[in-house]
Protein backbone atom coordinates (compact mmCIF):
# COMPACT_ATOMS: atom_id res chain seq x y z
CA UNK A 1 0.00 0.00 0.00
CA UNK A 2 1.46 3.33 -1.07
CA UNK A 3 -0.40 5.27 1.65
CA UNK A 4 -0.70 4.10 5.26
CA UNK A 5 -2.70 5.10 8.31
CA UNK A 6 0.45 6.65 9.76
CA UNK A 7 0.75 8.85 6.65
CA UNK A 8 -2.79 10.04 7.20
CA UNK A 9 -2.21 10.76 10.90
CA UNK A 10 0.89 12.76 9.97
CA UNK A 11 -1.13 14.67 7.38
CA UNK A 12 -3.77 15.43 10.00
CA UNK A 13 -1.15 16.85 12.32
CA UNK A 14 0.45 18.83 9.52
CA UNK A 15 -2.75 20.55 8.37
CA UNK A 16 -4.31 20.96 11.80
CA UNK A 17 -5.49 24.52 12.39
CA UNK A 18 -5.17 25.50 8.72
CA UNK A 19 -8.28 23.73 7.42
CA UNK A 20 -11.71 23.45 8.99
CA UNK A 21 -12.53 20.45 11.15
CA UNK A 22 -15.94 20.25 9.55
CA UNK A 23 -19.03 19.06 11.36
CA UNK A 24 -20.33 15.51 11.02
CA UNK A 25 -24.01 15.78 11.91
CA UNK A 26 -26.98 13.47 12.01
CA UNK A 27 -29.77 14.44 9.60
CA UNK A 28 -33.08 13.40 11.10
CA UNK A 29 -35.15 14.34 8.05
CA UNK A 30 -32.87 12.75 5.45
CA UNK A 31 -32.60 9.67 7.68
CA UNK A 32 -36.37 9.34 7.58
CA UNK A 33 -36.38 9.86 3.83
CA UNK A 34 -33.65 7.31 3.06
CA UNK A 35 -34.40 4.73 5.76
CA UNK A 36 -30.91 4.77 7.28
CA UNK A 37 -29.24 6.72 10.08
CA UNK A 38 -27.48 9.34 8.01
CA UNK A 39 -24.54 11.47 9.13
CA UNK A 40 -23.35 14.29 6.86
CA UNK A 41 -19.73 15.46 6.73
CA UNK A 42 -19.92 19.09 5.63
CA UNK A 43 -16.74 19.45 3.58
CA UNK A 44 -18.58 22.11 1.57
CA UNK A 45 -17.95 24.33 4.62
CA UNK A 46 -14.21 24.49 4.01
CA UNK A 47 -13.00 28.00 3.15
CA UNK A 48 -12.74 27.12 -0.55
CA UNK A 49 -15.93 25.04 -0.21
CA UNK A 50 -14.44 21.60 -0.83
CA UNK A 51 -12.39 18.81 0.74
CA UNK A 52 -9.54 19.47 -1.69
CA UNK A 53 -7.86 21.82 0.77
CA UNK A 54 -6.74 18.86 2.88
CA UNK A 55 -4.67 17.14 0.22
CA UNK A 56 -3.44 20.34 -1.40
CA UNK A 57 -2.19 21.78 1.88
CA UNK A 58 -0.56 18.51 2.92
CA UNK A 59 1.31 18.46 -0.39
CA UNK A 60 2.39 22.10 -0.18
CA UNK A 61 3.60 21.77 3.40
CA UNK A 62 5.69 18.76 2.34
CA UNK A 63 7.68 20.75 -0.23
CA UNK A 64 11.30 21.64 0.33
CA UNK A 65 12.43 25.28 0.35
CA UNK A 66 13.89 24.79 -3.12
CA UNK A 67 10.60 23.39 -4.44
CA UNK A 68 8.61 26.25 -2.90
CA UNK A 69 10.88 28.75 -4.62
CA UNK A 70 10.23 27.10 -8.00
CA UNK A 71 6.47 27.44 -7.64
CA UNK A 72 3.72 24.90 -8.29
CA UNK A 73 1.40 24.09 -11.14
CA UNK A 74 -1.83 22.10 -11.02
CA UNK A 75 -4.64 21.07 -13.34
CA UNK A 76 -8.18 20.97 -12.08
CA UNK A 77 -11.84 21.41 -12.99
CA UNK A 78 -12.11 23.78 -10.06
CA UNK A 79 -11.92 22.59 -6.47
CA UNK A 80 -8.30 21.40 -6.48
CA UNK A 81 -7.43 24.62 -8.32
CA UNK A 82 -8.96 26.81 -5.65
CA UNK A 83 -7.39 24.78 -2.85
CA UNK A 84 -3.89 24.97 -4.34
CA UNK A 85 -4.28 28.65 -5.19
CA UNK A 86 -5.52 29.63 -1.74
CA UNK A 87 -2.97 27.74 0.32
CA UNK A 88 -0.09 28.54 -2.04
CA UNK A 89 -0.88 32.24 -1.59
CA UNK A 90 -0.96 31.79 2.19
CA UNK A 91 2.45 30.13 2.09
CA UNK A 92 4.01 32.57 -0.37
CA UNK A 93 4.29 30.03 -3.20
CA UNK A 94 3.60 31.05 -6.81
CA UNK A 95 0.78 28.93 -8.27
CA UNK A 96 -0.17 28.34 -11.90
CA UNK A 97 -3.46 26.56 -12.52
CA UNK A 98 -4.64 24.98 -15.78
CA UNK A 99 -8.42 24.54 -15.98
CA UNK A 100 -10.56 23.08 -18.79
CA UNK A 101 -12.15 25.71 -21.01
CA UNK A 102 -15.68 24.89 -19.86
CA UNK A 103 -15.00 25.08 -16.12
CA UNK A 104 -17.86 26.92 -14.32
CA UNK A 105 -17.12 30.62 -14.16
CA UNK A 106 -17.44 30.70 -10.35
CA UNK A 107 -14.52 28.29 -9.96
CA UNK A 108 -12.38 30.17 -12.48
CA UNK A 109 -12.99 33.56 -10.87
CA UNK A 110 -12.42 32.20 -7.36
CA UNK A 111 -9.10 30.66 -8.41
CA UNK A 112 -7.94 33.93 -9.93
CA UNK A 113 -9.10 35.86 -6.87
CA UNK A 114 -6.89 33.65 -4.70
CA UNK A 115 -3.91 34.98 -6.66
CA UNK A 116 -3.15 32.12 -9.03
CA UNK A 117 -2.13 32.47 -12.66
CA UNK A 118 -4.94 30.70 -14.53
CA UNK A 119 -4.74 29.09 -17.99
CA UNK A 120 -7.91 27.78 -19.64
CA UNK A 121 -7.01 24.88 -21.93
CA UNK A 122 -8.61 21.70 -23.23
CA UNK A 123 -12.12 20.27 -23.17
CA UNK A 124 -11.56 18.25 -19.99
CA UNK A 125 -9.22 17.45 -17.13
CA UNK A 126 -7.11 15.06 -19.24
CA UNK A 127 -6.26 17.65 -21.89
CA UNK A 128 -5.71 20.29 -19.21
CA UNK A 129 -3.37 17.88 -17.42
CA UNK A 130 -1.25 17.26 -20.49
CA UNK A 131 -0.87 21.00 -21.00
CA UNK A 132 -0.06 21.55 -17.31
CA UNK A 133 2.68 18.91 -17.37
CA UNK A 134 4.18 20.54 -20.44
CA UNK A 135 4.19 23.93 -18.70
CA UNK A 136 5.70 22.37 -15.58
CA UNK A 137 8.60 21.02 -17.64
CA UNK A 138 9.12 24.26 -19.54
CA UNK A 139 9.09 26.48 -16.44
CA UNK A 140 10.52 24.05 -13.84
CA UNK A 141 7.37 24.09 -11.70
CA UNK A 142 6.41 21.41 -9.15
CA UNK A 143 3.38 19.53 -10.48
CA UNK A 144 0.61 19.00 -7.90
CA UNK A 145 -1.67 16.24 -9.17
CA UNK A 146 -5.31 16.47 -8.02
CA UNK A 147 -5.57 12.83 -6.96
CA UNK A 148 -2.71 10.56 -8.08
CA UNK A 149 -0.22 11.56 -5.39
CA UNK A 150 0.54 9.99 -1.99
CA UNK A 151 0.49 13.30 -0.14
CA UNK A 152 -2.81 14.29 -1.73
CA UNK A 153 -4.35 10.91 -0.87
CA UNK A 154 -3.11 11.08 2.73
CA UNK A 155 -4.52 14.57 3.17
CA UNK A 156 -7.95 13.56 1.91
CA UNK A 157 -7.94 10.58 4.27
CA UNK A 158 -8.10 12.91 7.27
CA UNK A 159 -11.85 13.18 6.66
CA UNK A 160 -12.42 9.58 7.76
CA UNK A 161 -10.30 10.13 10.87
CA UNK A 162 -12.64 12.93 11.92
CA UNK A 163 -15.82 11.08 11.00
CA UNK A 164 -14.91 7.97 12.97
CA UNK A 165 -13.80 10.09 15.90
CA UNK A 166 -17.19 11.84 15.90
CA UNK A 167 -19.31 8.74 15.09
CA UNK A 168 -17.24 5.63 15.91
CA UNK A 169 -20.02 3.14 15.13
CA UNK A 170 -20.58 4.07 11.49
CA UNK A 171 -21.41 0.99 9.39
CA UNK A 172 -20.73 2.52 5.98
CA UNK A 173 -19.06 5.43 4.24
CA UNK A 174 -20.48 6.68 0.95
CA UNK A 175 -17.93 8.70 -1.00
CA UNK A 176 -17.92 10.20 -4.53
CA UNK A 177 -15.23 9.02 -6.95
CA UNK A 178 -13.54 11.00 -9.69
CA UNK A 179 -9.90 10.05 -10.02
CA UNK A 180 -10.03 8.26 -6.68
CA UNK A 181 -7.95 10.40 -4.32
CA UNK A 182 -10.79 11.11 -1.88
CA UNK A 183 -12.07 7.56 -1.60
CA UNK A 184 -8.56 6.04 -1.52
CA UNK A 185 -7.38 8.08 1.44
CA UNK A 186 -10.61 7.57 3.34
CA UNK A 187 -10.76 3.85 2.59
CA UNK A 188 -7.20 3.43 3.92
CA UNK A 189 -8.05 5.31 7.12
CA UNK A 190 -11.48 3.79 7.68
CA UNK A 191 -10.49 0.17 7.04
CA UNK A 192 -7.42 0.48 9.27
CA UNK A 193 -9.44 1.93 12.15
CA UNK A 194 -12.56 -0.20 11.65
CA UNK A 195 -11.91 -3.19 9.34
CA UNK A 196 -15.57 -4.21 9.05
CA UNK A 197 -16.77 -0.82 7.80
CA UNK A 198 -18.13 -0.80 4.24
CA UNK A 199 -16.86 1.82 1.81
CA UNK A 200 -19.12 2.53 -1.17
CA UNK A 201 -17.96 4.71 -4.03
CA UNK A 202 -20.30 6.73 -6.23
CA UNK A 203 -19.82 7.71 -9.85
CA UNK A 204 -22.22 8.95 -12.50
CA UNK A 205 -23.57 6.89 -15.37
CA UNK A 206 -21.90 9.39 -17.68
CA UNK A 207 -18.42 9.05 -16.12
CA UNK A 208 -18.01 5.49 -14.71
CA UNK A 209 -14.26 5.35 -15.39
CA UNK A 210 -13.15 3.79 -12.10
CA UNK A 211 -15.88 1.14 -12.19
CA UNK A 212 -15.04 0.28 -15.80
CA UNK A 213 -11.31 0.15 -15.07
CA UNK A 214 -11.83 -2.24 -12.15
CA UNK A 215 -13.91 -4.49 -14.39
CA UNK A 216 -11.24 -4.45 -17.08
CA UNK A 217 -13.59 -2.73 -19.51
CA UNK A 218 -12.81 -0.09 -22.08
CA UNK A 219 -13.43 3.29 -20.48
CA UNK A 220 -16.34 5.04 -22.15
CA UNK A 221 -17.60 8.33 -20.79
CA UNK A 222 -20.19 10.92 -21.76
CA UNK A 223 -19.58 14.49 -22.79
CA UNK A 224 -20.64 16.35 -19.65
CA UNK A 225 -22.16 15.93 -16.22
CA UNK A 226 -23.67 18.17 -13.58
CA UNK A 227 -21.15 16.48 -11.27
CA UNK A 228 -18.15 17.89 -13.13
CA UNK A 229 -15.96 17.44 -10.05
CA UNK A 230 -16.07 13.65 -10.55
CA UNK A 231 -16.26 13.72 -14.35
CA UNK A 232 -12.84 12.08 -14.71
CA UNK A 233 -12.01 9.78 -17.62
CA UNK A 234 -8.78 8.28 -16.25
CA UNK A 235 -8.43 6.77 -12.74
CA UNK A 236 -5.13 7.28 -10.96
CA UNK A 237 -2.35 4.74 -11.16
CA UNK A 238 -1.98 4.97 -7.37
CA UNK A 239 -5.67 5.12 -6.56
CA UNK A 240 -6.87 2.24 -8.73
CA UNK A 241 -5.18 -0.57 -6.74
CA UNK A 242 -6.26 1.02 -3.43
CA UNK A 243 -9.86 1.16 -4.60
CA UNK A 244 -9.65 -2.42 -5.88
CA UNK A 245 -8.40 -3.66 -2.50
CA UNK A 246 -10.42 -1.58 -0.04
CA UNK A 247 -13.64 -0.30 -1.64
CA UNK A 248 -16.57 -2.68 -1.33
CA UNK A 249 -18.52 -1.49 -4.35
CA UNK A 250 -19.00 1.37 -6.79
CA UNK A 251 -22.54 2.56 -7.52
CA UNK A 252 -23.66 4.65 -10.47
CA UNK A 253 -26.21 7.46 -10.29
CA UNK A 254 -28.03 9.41 -12.97
CA UNK A 255 -28.16 13.14 -13.51
CA UNK A 256 -31.77 13.58 -12.41
CA UNK A 257 -31.11 11.99 -9.00
CA UNK A 258 -28.12 14.29 -8.53
CA UNK A 259 -30.38 17.26 -9.23
CA UNK A 260 -32.91 15.93 -6.74
CA UNK A 261 -30.19 15.45 -4.11
CA UNK A 262 -28.92 19.01 -4.56
CA UNK A 263 -32.44 20.33 -4.07
CA UNK A 264 -33.08 18.17 -0.99
CA UNK A 265 -29.83 19.29 0.65
CA UNK A 266 -30.77 22.89 -0.06
CA UNK A 267 -34.33 22.53 1.24
CA UNK A 268 -33.75 20.22 4.19
CA UNK A 269 -30.21 20.94 5.39
CA UNK A 270 -30.04 24.53 4.08
CA UNK A 271 -26.66 23.67 2.57
CA UNK A 272 -25.39 24.13 -1.00
CA UNK A 273 -23.79 21.10 -2.64
CA UNK A 274 -22.34 20.91 -6.12
CA UNK A 275 -23.15 17.91 -8.29
CA UNK A 276 -20.24 15.82 -7.02
CA UNK A 277 -21.04 16.80 -3.44
CA UNK A 278 -24.60 15.55 -3.80
CA UNK A 279 -23.68 12.28 -5.57
CA UNK A 280 -23.63 10.27 -2.34
CA UNK A 281 -27.15 11.31 -1.38
CA UNK A 282 -28.25 10.57 -4.94
CA UNK A 283 -27.03 6.99 -4.42
CA UNK A 284 -28.99 6.63 -1.18
CA UNK A 285 -32.12 7.85 -2.97
CA UNK A 286 -31.48 5.48 -5.89
CA UNK A 287 -30.87 2.31 -3.84
CA UNK A 288 -32.32 2.84 -0.34
CA UNK A 289 -32.60 -0.89 0.45
CA UNK A 290 -28.82 -1.28 0.48
CA UNK A 291 -28.55 1.20 3.36
CA UNK A 292 -31.78 0.61 5.23
CA UNK A 293 -31.26 0.42 8.99
CA UNK A 294 -27.52 1.06 8.69
CA UNK A 295 -25.52 3.94 10.16
CA UNK A 296 -24.14 5.74 7.11
CA UNK A 297 -21.54 8.50 6.82
CA UNK A 298 -21.92 10.68 3.75
CA UNK A 299 -19.22 13.09 2.54
CA UNK A 300 -20.62 16.32 1.08
CA UNK A 301 -17.35 16.89 -0.71
CA UNK A 302 -17.99 20.31 -2.27
CA UNK A 303 -20.34 23.24 -2.65
CA UNK A 304 -18.94 25.14 -5.64
CA UNK A 305 -21.90 25.06 -7.98
CA UNK A 306 -22.39 27.72 -10.62
CA UNK A 307 -25.33 29.98 -9.76
CA UNK A 308 -26.94 29.54 -13.18
CA UNK A 309 -26.73 25.76 -12.78
CA UNK A 310 -28.17 25.97 -9.27
CA UNK A 311 -31.00 28.17 -10.52
CA UNK A 312 -31.82 25.62 -13.22
CA UNK A 313 -31.71 22.77 -10.72
CA UNK A 314 -34.16 24.61 -8.48
CA UNK A 315 -36.55 25.46 -11.30
CA UNK A 316 -36.45 21.95 -12.79
CA UNK A 317 -36.92 20.48 -9.33
CA UNK A 318 -39.99 22.61 -8.74
CA UNK A 319 -41.40 21.40 -12.05
CA UNK A 320 -40.65 17.75 -11.32
CA UNK A 321 -42.26 17.95 -7.89
CA UNK A 322 -45.36 19.60 -9.35
CA UNK A 323 -44.82 22.93 -7.61
CA UNK A 324 -44.44 24.79 -10.90
CA UNK A 325 -46.69 23.62 -13.71
CA UNK A 326 -47.80 24.85 -17.13
CA UNK A 327 -51.41 24.26 -18.13
CA UNK A 328 -53.04 24.98 -21.47
CA UNK A 329 -56.76 25.58 -21.78
CA UNK A 330 -59.09 26.85 -24.45
CA UNK A 331 -61.43 29.73 -23.58
CA UNK A 332 -64.08 31.63 -25.46
CA UNK A 333 -62.66 34.59 -27.37
CA UNK A 334 -64.99 37.10 -25.76
CA UNK A 335 -64.41 39.82 -23.14
CA UNK A 336 -64.32 38.49 -19.57
CA UNK A 337 -63.30 34.91 -20.36
CA UNK A 338 -59.71 35.40 -19.25
CA UNK A 339 -60.91 37.08 -16.05
CA UNK A 340 -63.15 34.09 -15.29
CA UNK A 341 -60.19 31.72 -15.70
CA UNK A 342 -57.86 33.71 -13.48
CA UNK A 343 -60.56 34.06 -10.80
CA UNK A 344 -61.06 30.29 -10.82
CA UNK A 345 -57.30 29.74 -10.38
CA UNK A 346 -57.20 32.30 -7.60
CA UNK A 347 -60.02 30.47 -5.88
CA UNK A 348 -57.87 27.34 -5.93
CA UNK A 349 -54.98 29.30 -4.32
CA UNK A 350 -52.75 28.71 -7.36
CA UNK A 351 -50.32 31.56 -7.93
CA UNK A 352 -50.05 32.69 -11.56
CA UNK A 353 -46.41 33.23 -12.51
CA UNK A 354 -46.97 33.85 -16.21
CA UNK A 355 -49.90 33.86 -18.60
CA UNK A 356 -50.10 34.09 -22.38
CA UNK A 357 -52.76 33.50 -24.99
CA UNK A 358 -52.73 33.08 -28.75
CA UNK A 359 -55.21 32.39 -31.54
CA UNK A 360 -53.02 31.29 -34.44
CA UNK A 361 -51.13 28.09 -33.57
CA UNK A 362 -54.13 26.09 -32.43
CA UNK A 363 -56.86 23.85 -33.80
CA UNK A 364 -59.52 25.48 -31.62
CA UNK A 365 -62.48 27.14 -33.28
CA UNK A 366 -62.24 30.71 -34.52
CA UNK A 367 -64.33 31.84 -31.56
CA UNK A 368 -61.83 30.44 -29.06
CA UNK A 369 -58.31 31.23 -27.94
CA UNK A 370 -55.64 29.12 -26.28
CA UNK A 371 -54.30 30.24 -22.91
CA UNK A 372 -51.09 28.92 -21.38
CA UNK A 373 -50.73 29.53 -17.66
CA UNK A 374 -47.60 28.88 -15.56
CA UNK A 375 -48.67 28.25 -11.98
CA UNK A 376 -46.99 27.91 -8.63
CA UNK A 377 -48.75 25.28 -6.49
CA UNK A 378 -48.12 23.48 -3.22
CA UNK A 379 -47.16 20.27 -4.98
CA UNK A 380 -48.55 17.40 -7.05
CA UNK A 381 -51.72 16.96 -4.98
CA UNK A 382 -52.56 20.65 -5.22
CA UNK A 383 -51.87 20.59 -8.98
CA UNK A 384 -54.30 17.71 -9.40
CA UNK A 385 -56.92 19.66 -7.43
CA UNK A 386 -56.46 22.64 -9.75
CA UNK A 387 -56.84 20.46 -12.84
CA UNK A 388 -59.99 18.84 -11.44
CA UNK A 389 -61.44 22.27 -10.61
CA UNK A 390 -60.83 23.38 -14.20
CA UNK A 391 -62.53 20.28 -15.57
CA UNK A 392 -65.47 20.75 -13.24
CA UNK A 393 -66.03 24.20 -14.76
CA UNK A 394 -65.98 22.86 -18.33
CA UNK A 395 -62.35 23.53 -19.25
CA UNK A 396 -60.18 20.89 -20.90
CA UNK A 397 -56.74 21.47 -19.31
CA UNK A 398 -53.67 19.99 -21.00
CA UNK A 399 -50.15 19.65 -19.58
CA UNK A 400 -47.57 20.11 -22.37
CA UNK A 401 -46.25 16.69 -23.41
CA UNK A 402 -42.61 17.80 -23.29
CA UNK A 403 -42.78 18.38 -19.55
CA UNK A 404 -42.57 15.97 -16.63
CA UNK A 405 -46.04 15.28 -15.27
CA UNK A 406 -46.26 15.74 -11.49
CA UNK A 407 -47.17 12.05 -11.11
CA UNK A 408 -43.92 10.88 -12.72
CA UNK A 409 -40.74 9.99 -10.88
CA UNK A 410 -37.51 11.77 -11.63
CA UNK A 411 -36.33 10.97 -15.14
CA UNK A 412 -33.57 8.40 -15.61
CA UNK A 413 -31.30 9.05 -18.55
CA UNK A 414 -28.21 6.87 -18.02
CA UNK A 415 -26.97 7.31 -21.57
CA UNK A 416 -26.60 11.05 -21.11
CA UNK A 417 -28.96 12.07 -23.94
Amino acid sequence: MTVTLDDIYRAAERIRGSVERTRCLHSRTLSQLTGCELYLKFENHQFTASFKERGALNHLLSLSDEERARGVIAMSAGNHAQAVAYHAARLGIHATIVMPRHTPSLKVSNTRNFGAEVHLHGSGVDEAGQYARRLAGEHNRVFVHPYDDERIIAGQGTIALEMLEDVPDLDMLVIPIGGGGLISGNAVAAKAIKPDIEVIGVQTHRFPAMKQALAGETIRCGLASLAEGIAVKQPGELTLPIVRELVNDIALVDEAEIERAILLLLEIEKTVAEGAGAAGLAELLTDPERYRGRKVGLVLCGGNIDMLALSSVIQRGLVRSGRIVRIRVGISDVPGSLTELTQLLAGQHANIIQIAHQRTFTDLSLRATEVEVTLETLGSDHTRDVIEALRAEGYDPVLPTNEVHPDERWADDPEGH
